[in-house]
């Protein structure tokens, strides 16, 4: 396959045989021999190396926390989106009726061909070489995520926000529903009642307009700045003067 020179500069990473390359690049819609079995093994490579990565640099995580934002890291949007910085449409081999249909844009499709590059790179060049390639393509989205937050839905967050600040739950009520029964859509109101937030918004489901309303509420929030700590003194509490019985003296 010609230009593939690009693509390893783009990896830093040139592969002794080119072939293994060029079969992390097949849809099973070109033919064989297509990619998925070097898709498997790149899934499982890339697990690996992000736990570890993850493990040796956030010792203040615990095993859920490792797993939510592993779980996010290597999920199919996320491997979608390094696949188009790596410019990875230009090079996938697709059968006739995937190239018409537009499946070179296909997340998954994208998603699937990166694992398997993974995959290929590893019996190319062993552990070493892709571990080091894994956490080079994932050390800028590591800087720019905060691992505390990141993968967990706006409901959650939101609720974590709150009993951050001390302050009671949100409350969430459906305001209204309009639309035919196969393609409702819902208004929900999001209500944080002791910072005075009220925010309405909508969403194909119950759940998808919480979660809507709650992304919004959480931004208002952080508007406010941080928690301001109360101003009120603190006095001591008055000393209470108990009547105390005095023995009489014998006459």
């Amino acid at each position: 396959m010609a230009g593939l020179d690009t693509l390893q500069a783009a990896l830093d990473y040139h592969y002794q045989d080119q072939h293994l390359l060029e079969q992390a690049l097949t849809h099973r819609s070109h033919g064989m021999p297509h990619n998925e079995r070097l898709e498997f093994l790149g899934d499982s490579v890339l697990n690996f190396v992000v736990s570890t990565l993850l493990f040796t640099e956030h010792a203040e995580m615990d095993e859920g926390d490792l797993s939510r934002v592993r779980a996010n890291l290597v999920k199919q949007a996320a491997l979608a989106d390094i696949a188009q910085k790596l410019s990875l449409s230009t090079y996938l081999r697709l059968g006739e009726g995937e190239l018409k249909s537009g499946g070179f844009r296909r997340p998954s499709i994208l998603a699937d061909a990166l694992e398997a590059i993974f995959g290929a790179l590893y019996l190319d060049g062993g552990y070493p070489q892709v571990s080091r390639v894994i956490e080079r393509l994932y050390r800028p989205i590591l800087s720019q995520i905060d691992v505390r937050t990141f993968g967990k839905d706006p409901k959650t967050l939101l609720q974590e926000i709150m009993q951050g600040r001390g302050l009671g739950l949100p409350r969430y009520e459906v305001v209204s529903t309009h639309g035919a029964a196969h393609d409702q859509t819902f208004d929900v109101l999001c209500e944080a009642a002791q910072l005075d937030i009220r925010i309405q918004a909508s969403g194909s489901s119950r759940r998808a307009a919480e979660q809507a309303a709650a992304r919004q509420v959480i931004a208002a929030i952080e508007a406010l700045g941080p928690a301001r700590r109360s101003s009120r003194r603190h006095h001591k509490p008055a000393q209470l003067s108990l009547p105390v019985a005095v023995p009489q003296e014998k006459k």
